[in-house]
């Protein structure tokens, strides 16, 4: 399997990299994104672009994947929404509409998050946003489309988050992680990750997937 990582600097993408370097079947790994992660592994290649929502100078190198997981994203605190949005639906639905083109069998996963507003009308500004690019992403000719909507992510093995007021946090609760992961709204990163491969190669029911969903399917692997 051949999958495209955008983001992999971010704790998401962190979290899809690791898993896809350590699991046999993905063969090759592209990373897209504005800086380069600090791994180096012989099935992974980088591309640094300024504009990551700008594909058309590397429309030879991104063709013939299996798989895009979208990791990139931003939070809104602080943020109008048309700006938000820019950041958030505009890249992701410029990404998906240049990739869908190009791999029409891909498989796409992105990764929005629990309480996502799919009516787009909602009061929350970053649920709405989310919303409409989970819409507007499953509307593309992708051969399979899934919304991952993760509650409270667990990094693990190192994986830190870029938001500094989200790793502090994240190391307060260090020593709750053994009962935070027992709550169907937690997930870990090794779980998201592993998640976004086999959603790639078995699939799923339906098109967007919450937390306890994505832990599910983990336990099944494991049993």
């Amino acid at each position: 399997m051949k999958v495209i990582i955008f983001g992999a600097t971010g704790m998401v993408g962190q979290s899809a990299l690791r898993e896809c370097l350590m699991d046999d079947r993905v063969q090759e790994i592209l990373t897209i994104g504005r800086k380069k992660t600090e791994h180096q592994h012989t099935k992974l290649r980088q591309i640094q672009l300024s504009n990551v929502a700008e594909l058309s100078s590397i429309e030879h190198e991104i063709t013939g994947y299996d798989a895009c997981f979208f990791c990139l994203g931003v939070s809104s605190a602080g943020m109008k929404e048309d700006e938000y949005k820019r950041v958030t639906y505009d890249i992701a639905l410029s990404a998906g509409t240049t990739l869908a083109r190009l791999n029409p069998q891909m498989t796409f996963v992105y990764v929005s998050g629990s309480g996502t507003d799919s009516s787009e009308k909602g009061r929350s500004k970053w649920a709405r946003v989310k919303g409409k690019t989970e819409n507007d992403l499953l509307k593309l000719p992708f051969k399979d489309a899934y919304m991952f909507r993760p509650g409270v992510i667990l990094p693990l093995y190192g994986i830190q988050s870029k938001t500094k007021v989200y790793q502090i946090f994240y190391d307060v609760m260090k020593p709750l992680y053994p009962l935070l992961k027992k709550l169907n709204s937690v997930i870990t990163s090794e779980q998201l990750g592993r998640a976004m491969i086999q959603v790639t190669i078995n699939g799923y029911p339906r098109p967007r997937i919450e937390s306890n969903e994505l832990k599910s399917m983990i336990r099944r692997l494991n049993q």
